[in-house]
């Protein structure tokens, strides 16, 4: 499977809020940086992200990838229900890293957090 392809499904996956077929895609160590969410485990990270969501909505706008590079960006729309029935759409842009093996070692999530942060905090 190429990086691309691996991102695809992860996409499909995301949309799906499949975390079990999602950490399949990460190396054992693989982490996640997010803006709202931090640096935590892919397992720890995709708990959290699926304990907040009712549903995911997503539309990829590009994937970015250097021929020689262990790495991709992976573009997208995300609209994001969460489980107080409310809803935000945004842009995202993950940076996809690769171990040897094609494994997700790292994901960082860059986006504008104004309103979700507000709607995650009102959560909890």
């Amino acid at each position: 499977m190429s990086k691309q392809e691996i991102a695809k499904i992860y996409i499909e996956f995301l949309s799906k809020g499949d975390a079990a077929s999602i950490i399949r895609l990460f190396a054992v160590s693989g982490t996640v940086h997010s803006p709202i969410y931090g640096l935590k485990s892919a397992a720890a990270f995709y708990q959290d992200l699926f304990k907040d969501t009712s549903q995911s909505e997503l539309v990829i706008k590009g994937i970015f990838e250097e021929a020689d590079k262990n790495q991709l960006a992976l573009y997208f729309e995300y609209k994001w229900t969460l489980k107080s029935g409310k809803q935000v759409i945004f842009d995202v842009v993950d940076i996809l890293e690769f171990n040897e093996d094609l494994k997700i070692q790292k994901l960082t999530i860059i986006y504008d957090t104004v309103r979700s942060r507000k709607l995650v905090e009102e959560l909890n």
